[in-house]
């Protein structure tokens, strides 16, 4: 009976030791885990900062850069005044022939000043009795053909507009009076130039024997 309980007590401490021995080693292991763990994560966890801080950076939208400027448009100054009569010099040039009873010239006006101008549009033109007379019949019709544009006459520098006669007498309604000349109002000018160019007119205002373009650099 002795020899049994001894004999049990000794299966038991050894059992006892074992489990304890067991436990301390469970309790290492998960002591130690939890120990590596800790530096693991640390680097895990400042790598993701600056991936985050880059993808930031990323997804930042740029401020747009300011568009590049147009190029500059050659215009006339818009300072440059509007030619006048008294700063112009007119004349014709008919070389340009003429088709089925009409004649065409260039009318050319010259800058005659001492500073720039602007010529731009059409003039009015009409036949004339004289240097001072009346206007006989209607005015020079537009021919609208030639766009619009501004011409800049430096000091003798010239524009030209075509200027287009028909012959009075292919008019059977036409009551034909003699003209002395034509009278050249530049484009809104209320002043007037005179070419002595003698043609007969029409008195007739309705009918048109002078027709007239816009001014072109010569």
């Amino acid at each position: 009976m002795t020899a049994q309980r001894i004999i049990n007590g000794l299966v038991f401490t050894t059992a006892a030791a074992a489990a304890a021995l067991l436990l301390s080693g469970c309790g290492g292991s998960t002591a130690q885990s939890q120990t590596s763990s800790a530096p693991a994560s640390s680097p895990a966890s400042s790598a993701s900062q600056p991936a985050a801080a880059s993808g930031a950076a990323k997804g930042t939208t740029p401020a747009p850069a300011a568009p590049p400027a147009p190029p500059a448009q050659a215009t006339a100054q818009s300072g440059t005044a509007l030619c006048k009569a008294a700063g112009l010099a007119a004349t014709t040039d008919a070389t340009g022939g003429g088709a089925a009873g009409s004649v065409y010239m260039q009318l050319i006006l010259t800058n005659s000043g001492a500073e720039p101008c602007l010529l731009k549009g059409f003039a009015g033109v009409s036949l004339t009795a004289g240097a001072n007379g009346d206007p006989i019949g209607a005015p020079a019709a537009r021919e609208e053909s030639t766009p619009v544009a501004d011409v800049l006459l430096a000091p003798g520098q010239a524009g030209t507009a075509t200027l287009r006669y028909t012959q009075a007498r292919n008019y059977q309604d036409c009551t034909v009076v003699p003209a002395a000349g034509f009278r050249v109002y530049p484009p809104e000018d209320t002043a007037s130039l005179f070419l002595a160019e003698p043609h007969d007119a029409c008195s007739n205002a309705g009918i048109n024997v002078l027709t007239i373009g816009a001014f072109t650099a010569k």
